[in-house]
């Protein structure tokens, strides 16, 4: 089973994660580890990573792409996986169709967890107020940013996968119980589960 989980940025996409690999014994595909993995590893392609890792540049999509069909053919994804906010924009996407298609893998499942986003700034804004150590990634302002930036560039991502019929929109507003539930029921509707 393949699924790509999507959400605004504090939509609770990695608890969601984290239910999904547990309960349905996924691999998560972290193109952040794997960035992070073939640095280490100190291939040609990790070689070319650091350097731009190195001057705080963006990784160009062509070898996070490299990345992740080695990655997609790794023994370890035959139980299935899930990516967690990625693909980030539309053109990422279709090229990930191509990479799945072309070695003979179906995405299953694509869940949007839908949030308030008024509601969902107000929550940051209390977190800020209740923890002495605020994450740098953790204000209002921060928020307000990366939600800009979700809705410009992901949002087009959903209606790609909405016209083939795989995305699932699930309300993210319940208690965390709620809403592993709702995704869990979904799949065991659609999906033969051992």
């Amino acid at each position: 089973m393949n699924i790509i989980l999507f959400g605004a940025p504090g939509a609770g996409k990695g608890t969601q994660a984290n239910f999904l690999i547990n309960e349905f014994d996924l691999t998560q595909i972290s193109t952040g580890d794997m960035l992070r993995n073939s640095v280490e590893s100190r291939t040609e392609l990790g070689k070319q990573v650091e350097s731009f890792m190195a001057s705080g540049d963006l990784v160009p999509d062509n070898i996070i792409f490299s990345l992740i069909t080695e990655r997609l053919n790794d023994i370890d994804m035959k139980k299935g996986f899930i990516f967690d906010g990625f693909p980030r924009n539309l053109k990422q996407a279709q090229k990930l169709d191509e990479i799945i298609n072309s070695i003979n893998i179906n995405l299953d499942f694509v869940f949007h967890i839908d949030v308030d986003e008024k509601i969902l700034t107000s929550r940051i804004e209390n977190r800020a107020k209740q923890e002495k150590i605020t994450r740098k990634d953790d204000t209002s302002e921060v928020l307000i940013e990366r939600l800009k930036v979700y809705n410009r560039d992901t949002k087009p991502v959903l209606d790609h996968y909405a016209n083939q019929n795989i995305l699932n929109v699930i309300d993210g507003m319940g208690t965390i119980d709620e809403v592993s539930s709702n995704i869990s029921t979904i799949i065991k509707k659609d999906f033969k589960v051992d």
